[in-house]
């Protein structure tokens, strides 16, 4: 099953070009690393999988389809509906903090239709048992440590079930071992067939935990290509990787 179909898109924030001829297909169960330095685009195409960013089809065959949704002709009302199918998780958390972590949980839960008092306390036990964090429930997020969090947050993106999960560097913040065991996380749920695409920029996860190489270079993005060597990308690196702004008049790129 395709969970993510893409042929000759291109990806723009406002004037700003950022990729061009984007083609790739993702299906179920795929694990797949989005990587490439500062500016090179890996957040601005994830944000078009949830529709935070448009895409453009500048070709009579090009087309952007998310789950069975063709984001070209996705109205804004229907956005909610598509994101219903998606976890999303972040690198800084987005906990509540007025409130513990059951609720944090079971507010989600009654923001997309839940009613059932039993059946949401059964979902979050069963969502948090899976991250470890069963015990956890009644903790304030300001008492749950850095990896303790994330793990509320992976929580908190599988409540409904999703067929796609989407990471923002999700161990960005975390030491090296908090980090290696968010990541056996992540593999434990790609195991049961849902399909991960995470951003990182520590190269060290796909040679422990294997999965498809995406590369943002050059405005363009390559797929399923070799691992670069190092442990990381070099972010210090990133002046030839920036957007560049297209003409007001037409689709000149402007240098």
């Amino acid at each position: 099953m395709e969970i993510i179909d893409y042929r000759n898109v291109e990806v723009r924030q406002e004037d700003m070009f950022v990729l061009g001829d984007v083609t790739f297909t993702v299906r179920e169960g795929d694990f797949v690393y989005l990587i490439g330095k500062v500016g090179s685009g890996k957040s601005s195409l994830l944000k078009t999988f949830y529709a935070e960013l448009d895409v453009l089809c500048p070709m009579p065959d090009s087309h952007a389809i998310v789950l069975g949704t063709n984001l070209s002709t996705l109205k804004k009302r229907h956005i909610p509906r598509l994101r219903r199918q998606m976890g999303i998780v972040f690198q800084d958390f987005q906990l509540l903090t007025d409130r513990n972590v059951f609720d944090n949980l079971s507010f989600v839960l009654k923001s997309t239709g839940w009613k059932d008092k039993k059946l949401i306390h059964q979902k979050i036990f069963q969502v948090l048992d899976l991250v470890g964090m069963d015990t956890k429930g009644y903790k304030m997020p300001h008492e749950l440590s850095g990896g303790e969090q994330q793990r509320i947050c992976i929580a908190r993106a599988l409540l409904n079930d999703p067929k796609l999960i989407l990471a923002d560097e999700p161990t960005g913040n975390l030491d090296p071992e908090t980090g290696r065991q968010i990541m056996e996380i992540f593999k434990k749920v790609g195991e049961t067939g849902t399909t991960v695409i995470m951003i990182t920029h520590n190269l060290q996860w796909p040679r422990e935990f294997p999965g498809r190489i995406f590369r943002c270079v050059g405005r363009r993005l390559k797929v399923d290509c070799d691992l670069p060597p190092g442990p990381s990308i070099d972010d210090n690196e990133a002046a030839d990787e920036a957007p560049i702004r297209i003409s007001e008049n037409d689709d000149t790129i402007l240098v």
